[in-house]
């Protein structure tokens, strides 16, 4: 008995950027017209990984690895800024009682 052969789709290229320019606009959306600040880093959260998926999209539709090296690298760059930024907005959150970005305007330094 014959085993039946398991043929991949390819997703066009084109389809894959798109839902990349779609999350980047939705996470840029966000940075903008939120003023909480976690929202702010959920939204450069999916600004950081519609970038990946570009790179993703394109190195799978040349051939290439270089586009997944580059996915590492931006993982790793989101967990520093994640570590950073979420230490400094518990530290606001302590000496402020609120996440408002425009509090952030009112400190002096």
């Amino acid at each position: 008995m014959e085993m039946p052969t398991v043929t991949m789709q390819v997703i066009p290229m084109e389809h894959g950027l798109l839902l990349a320019a779609i999350l980047f606009i939705m996470g840029m959306v966000g940075v903008l017209t939120r003023r909480n600040l976690v929202f702010i880093l959920m939204s450069l959260e999916i600004m950081l990984n519609a970038t990946g998926l570009a790179f993703i999209v394109a190195s799978s539709h040349w051939g290439q690895v270089d586009g997944q090296i580059m996915f590492l690298m931006i993982l790793s760059l989101a967990a520093a800024e994640v570590a950073v930024a979420l230490g400094l907005v518990l530290q606001l959150f302590q000496k402020r009682k609120t996440l408002d970005i425009n509090v952030l305007g009112e400190m002096k330094g």
